[in-house]
Formats: C-alpha cells, sequence, structure tokens
C-alpha cells in the first residue's frame, strides 16, 4: 500500500471542507478556562491543534510561588472536606457523572482539538470518567467505615481499624487521555476525603480544567481541586514535594524520576508508566473477529494508548489468513481531521510524537523489515497524520522491536507453540496490558495468568479492562506500580490506623504468676486456638 492510497479523508486546508475550516473553539470557554488556574507568572503557553497546527488558546504559566500558595489552599479546604458526610461526597460524585453526559458534544469538541484524536475514541474518555465517578460515589462508602478486627483474644481483645485520608493528593496527568487521565485518579481521592493539587500536560490543560469546572458546578468545594500548569521539569518537582500521595501517568524514564523524588519524602506513588503491549492470536481464533478487535487494539487513538498493541503474536496455523484479514482491516480505516464522528484514526499529538513514529519505522525498514501496509506520513489528511503501519521481520537490532513506539505501529511474528508465545510476550521490561484471542475462552484465561502483565484481555484488545471499573489497573516492572480502579484505586489514599483495646486482664502475668508459668499458660492457650482453627 502507498502512503496516501484509499483514504477518503480532507485535509483540513482545503475552504471547502467545513466541518475544519471554520470551526472554532470559543474564546470565552478558552479564557474562562484557563482563569481557573493558579498562576501570576505573566507568562504563557499557546497550545496548538493538531488536526491543523492552528492555536487553540493560551494558559498562563504557574511558578513555584503558585504551586505552594494552590497547596495551602487546598489543604485548608480538605480538612472541612473530610468532614463531610460520605453520602453527600458520593452526590458531588453523581452531579458530576450527569453533567459529563449532558456536556458531552462541547467536551468531545474540545478532546478532539486538544488531542487529535477521533470522535469515537474521545467518547472513551466521556465514558471512562462517568463510570468511574458512578463507580466510586456507590462503592467508596464501603472501604472508608471504620472495621472490626480478630483481636489477640477472643472476646479481651477488640480491635478497631480506620481508615483516614492522607490529606493531599498530587496528580501529573498525560496528554494522550486528556480528560479521564486527568479526573479519574483524583475521583477516588476526593471521594475519600482527600484534596488535589492537580499539574495536567499542557498541551491538553484545557480538557483537564473543563472537567475540574464541571466538579464545581456539580458541587465540589473551589478551592479543593487546584490545577497548576507549567513545563513538567519545573512544576513537576515542586507539587510532589507538597502533597502526600502522587499519581503519575506517563512514561518510565520520567516515572523513575518521580518515584526517586516521592521515596526521598517517603510518600506513596501510583505510576502507569510505558508499555511494549503483545497479543496472542491462537489458532483457535475466530479470525475476522480477531482481525477486527486487533485493529481496533492497535490503532485508537493512534496507537497513542498505554494499553495499544504494538507486538502482534500469530499461530503458524493460522498466520497468513489471519495477517490478510488484518492488513484488510488497517487499510480500511478512515483517516480524518473532522471534528465529528466518521473517523477511525486521528492524528498524532505533537511533531515529537510523529517523528518519533518516522524513526522507528525507518529504522526498521533500513535494517530490513518489510511493511506490509502504511509506512508514511499523511500530510494530505494533516500535519501529524501517520498511516495504520504493519511491519514483519522486526528483529531485536531495531529500535521498535522493545522501544515503546506509542504510535499506529504494530509488529507481526509468528509462533508455533504458546509456550513460546508467551516467552517471548513476557520478554522486555515492560508489564502493562496483553491480549488473548481465541475461540476457547476458558483456554485464554489460564493462559492469561502465565502472561507478566497487570491487566489481560480475553478477544478483547484494551476495553474489557479499562472499562471494568471494579478491575484494578496498572503494571508490573517497568510498566509501573499500584493501581487504579477498583477498591484498590481508593485505597492507595488512605491511611490505615488500628485501635486496640484490651478488656479485663493485661497481656503480662496476673494472679501471682510467675513468668514461667505465663509463658506456660500462653503456649497452651495458642495450641487451643489452633485446635479452634481460630486463625
Amino acid at each position: 500500500m502507498s502512503d496516501h492510497a484509499d483514504s477518503p479523508a480532507v485535509s483540513p486546508a482545503d475552504p471547502e471542507h467545513d466541518s475544519t475550516a471554520t470551526y472554532a473553539l470559543d474564546p470565552a470557554l478558552v479564557r474562562r478556562l484557563g482563569a481557573t488556574v493558579a498562576a501570576t507568572s505573566r507568562e504563557w503557553h499557546t497550545t496548538y491543534a493538531p488536526f491543523t497546527g492552528q492555536p487553540i488558546g493560551v494558559i498562563e504559566l504557574s511558578g513555584p510561588a503558585d504551586v505552594a500558595r494552590a497547596a495551602g489552599l487546598a489543604r485548608a479546604a480538605q480538612a472541612e472536606w473530610a468532614t463531610v458526610p460520605v453520602p453527600r461526597r458520593a452526590e458531588v460524585l453523581l452531579r458530576f457523572h450527569d453533567l459529563v453526559l449532558e456536556r458531552q458534544d462541547e467536551l468531545l469538541d474540545l478532546i478532539q482539538w486538544e488531542s487529535g484524536k477521533a470522535r469515537i475514541h474521545a467518547f472513551e474518555e466521556i465514558a471512562h470518567a462517568a463510570m468511574t465517578a458512578r463507580y466510586y460515589a456507590r462503592t467508596g462508602a464501603r472501604r472508608l467505615g471504620a472495621e472490626r478486627r480478630l483481636g489477640m483474644f477472643p472476646l479481651l481483645t477488640r480491635v478497631d481499624v480506620h481508615r483516614q485520608p492522607k490529606g493531599l493528593v498530587g496528580v501529573i496527568s498525560p496528554w494522550n487521555y486528556p480528560f479521564t487521565m486527568a479526573l479519574s485518579d483524583g475521583l477516588a481521592a476526593i471521594m475519600s476525603g482527600n484534596a488535589i493539587l492537580h499539574k495536567p500536560d499542557s498541551q491538553t490543560s484545557l480538557s483537564a480544567l473543563y472537567g475540574v469546572a464541571l466538579l464545581r458546578e456539580a458541587g465540589l468545594p473551589p478551592d479543593l481541586w487546584q490545577v497548576v500548569c507549567g513545563p513538567g521539569p519545573v512544576i513537576g518537582p515542586e507539587v510532589i514535594d507538597r502533597v502526600d500521595h502522587l499519581c503519575f501517568t506517563g512514561s518510565t524514564s520520567t516515572g523513575r524520576e518521580v518515584a526517586t523524588r516521592a521515596a526521598g519524602r517517603l510518600i506513596g506513588a501510583s505510576l502507569e508508566l510505558g508499555g511494549k503491549n503483545p497479543m496472542l492470536v491462537l489458532r483457535d481464533a475466530h479470525l475476522d473477529r480477531a482481525a477486527e478487535v486487533a485493529a481496533r487494539a492497535c490503532f485508537s487513538s493512534a496507537g497513542q494508548l498505554c494499553v495499544s498493541t504494538e507486538r502482534l503474536y500469530v499461530a503458524d496455523q493460522v498466520f497468513e489468513a489471519f495477517v490478510s484479514r488484518f492488513l484488510e482491516q488497517a487499510r480500511s480505516l478512515r483517516l480524518s481531521a473532522e471534528i465529528g464522528y466518521g473517523a477511525d484514526v486521528g492524528s498524532l499529538v505533537s511533531q515529537q510524537q510523529l517523528d518519533t513514529v518516522v524513526r522507528h519505522v525507518e529504522d526498521a525498514r533500513r535494517k530490513g523489515a518489510e511493511v506490509l501496509t502504511g509506512g508514511g506520513p499523511r500530510p494530505d489528511v494533516g500535519p501529524l497524520f501517520y498511516a495504520p503501519t504493519v511491519l514483519t521481520g522486526v528483529r531485536p537490532e531495531m529500535t521498535c522491536f522493545a522501544e515503546e513506539t506509542f504510535g499506529p505501529v504494530v509488529s507481526v511474528y509468528r509462533f508455533g507453540d504458546e509456550a513460546d508465545a508467551v516467552s517471548r510476550a513476557n520478554a522486555g521490561p515492560y508489564g502493562l496490558n496483553a491480549s488473548i484471542l481465541t475461540g476457547d475462552a476458558r483456554r485464554g484465561r489460564a493462559l492469561a495468568r502465565r502472561l507478566r502483565c497487570g491487566s489481560v484481555n480475553v478477544n478483547e484488545g484494551y476495553g474489557a479492562s479499562f472499562g471494568s471499573i471494579d478491575a484494578p489497573m496498572g503494571g508490573l516492572r517497568g510498566s509501573g506500580i499500584g493501581r487504579r480502579q477498583g477498591p484498590e484505586g481508593i485505597e492507595r489514599f488512605l491511611d490505615i490506623q488500628a485501635v486496640a483495646t484490651q478488656r479485663v486482664l493485661p497481656i503480662r502475668p496476673v494472679l501471682g504468676l510467675s513468668q514461667a508459668a505465663h509463658v506456660k499458660t500462653m503456649t497452651s492457650t495458642l495450641r487451643l486456638l489452633r485446635r479452634l482453627h481460630r486463625p
């Protein structure tokens, strides 16, 4: 396939193409959102639309003094918020859920303009944020109340476990999911009584600010969620140095720096980092469905997902048949810079991302890999578009073999037996997401347990685990530590306190017993508890 073949998309520069040539974000909306940033530097950052390269708006940058002031305001608000009954906190999240769904058209426009993703993939953010808010509103109370635990001696020792908010939670959110990754960690944190100090990525800060505005409209105290904007190397350390727990989503290299700084302060950190995610297509897979699932797994959001598939292992028995169907799927995907539904693949977010994709593919091509489809930029669609690309013959000396590309590029490999496929899928430093496509879901689930990664989707690419909010999500090894979603997603924001009350008899020799007699009595008691099957 040539770089530009078979695409019905129209260049956004075409004056006949109304949906992009005449569309613009409301400047009043940009100013209103930008005014909520804690910033007094009088320095400004301009963001540009990936679809067109046109400026979207300017955001004032925060300085160290702004971060310190924002942290102080958030801590003061948190002291009062922690006393708010849990059902009232839940009401705020449920109102936010409703507002997200009601305002989705304007929000989808904003996400598309800032990130360049296709609208159907922008909607994933709407759905995920709404589901997260509803989940923690409905389940949070179960994790926040006091709990009785077994004491040392039945009836004589009472133990109560209390959970208290950590205080101020830092969130450093990425550009690739600018709305839901900006908000979802924080939703669990505020449900558990914490305040937020938030630094969104500079390219996509308006989407994050829109979400914060909806939370305030839903009833969240204005000072409880503070937003600061600025370059990561400048503002990020200032955030880490002022919070009691840190949530970071980004690259593994930056994640290591974040973890080191957090460890120096002895605070917890939840880090979702990079991935080189494998998909296994087994010999019994339903090939038409498998090809469609694989295309979505590889090319949704132009491959700019931490959980996107970049390595595709296919059983020898079905290799040619599957690859043929997969290439048909890849070639049929519609690239478009339209604001609205219809596109299958959107733009890369920046020139830096485009340069990385070009570098990876050209390095592989130069060293002998074969490009089965795609393989080049699509400037006819927009300045940062790249064709969905399938490579074969990728070897370890090629950059894209082990490095995360984070673009619409996948390498296809054969495997002879499943033990070999599992071994190759587990190779490398990452362990975020994996997929198994099979006609036998039970066998797929059994095989999933042999993969060293935080989530595995059977007969799906990423949506089944990502959209199941009760399921924890996060990485192993170089893909991070900690979990968002599920009970684990709220428990990380709580400090645990045990209160033990001893009744009647103290835990020491009593009734004139010598120390030796006390030890003998204790030994007999422990043996009795063992026979009674006590924990």
